[in-house]
């Protein structure tokens, strides 16, 4: 039994072809300075978090958005925090894997047609973009 013909596709909508990689690579981060990053005090027992529902699901969905593994993800967090002019502590990893049982992530399938728009917020973190 022979192969089949090796088919070689040719892109011949170049201008396309090079907008729709740089929409693909288009990236939003909005960050509310008012947001409560460090967790509030509770009056239980026991250690306190150091960290808030919304800085774990935060860190958690750039994990997922991006499909890396904690430390990485750790790593990107720091960066956006830096460029967004932020001192905020970035969790550490033991941090991320024991509070990401009880923090649900949740990123909508979207098309590659637009941006993303990530808002994190007092509220929490909202993904916004084309569908």
């Amino acid at each position: 039994m022979s192969k089949p013909a090796l088919v070689r596709y040719g892109t011949t909508n170049w201008p396309d072809y090079n907008a729709a990689l740089r929409r693909r690579g288009s990236l939003l981060v909005w960050l509310d300075r008012e947001m409560e990053w460090r967790a509030p005090k509770r009056g239980r027992p026991g250690r306190p978090e150091t960290f808030s529902d919304a800085a774990i699901q935060f860190c958690l969905s750039i994990k997922v958005l991006f499909g890396l593994a904690l430390r990485q993800a750790i790593g990107m967090v720091a960066s956006l925090l830096k460029m967004a002019g932020l001192d905020w502590p970035v969790p550490d990893d033991s941090t991320l894997c024991r509070r990401q049982k009880t923090v649900s992530i949740q990123v909508p399938c979207r098309r590659s047609g637009g941006d993303l728009n990530l808002l994190v917020d007092s509220t929490g973190v909202k993904m916004r973009g084309d569908g």
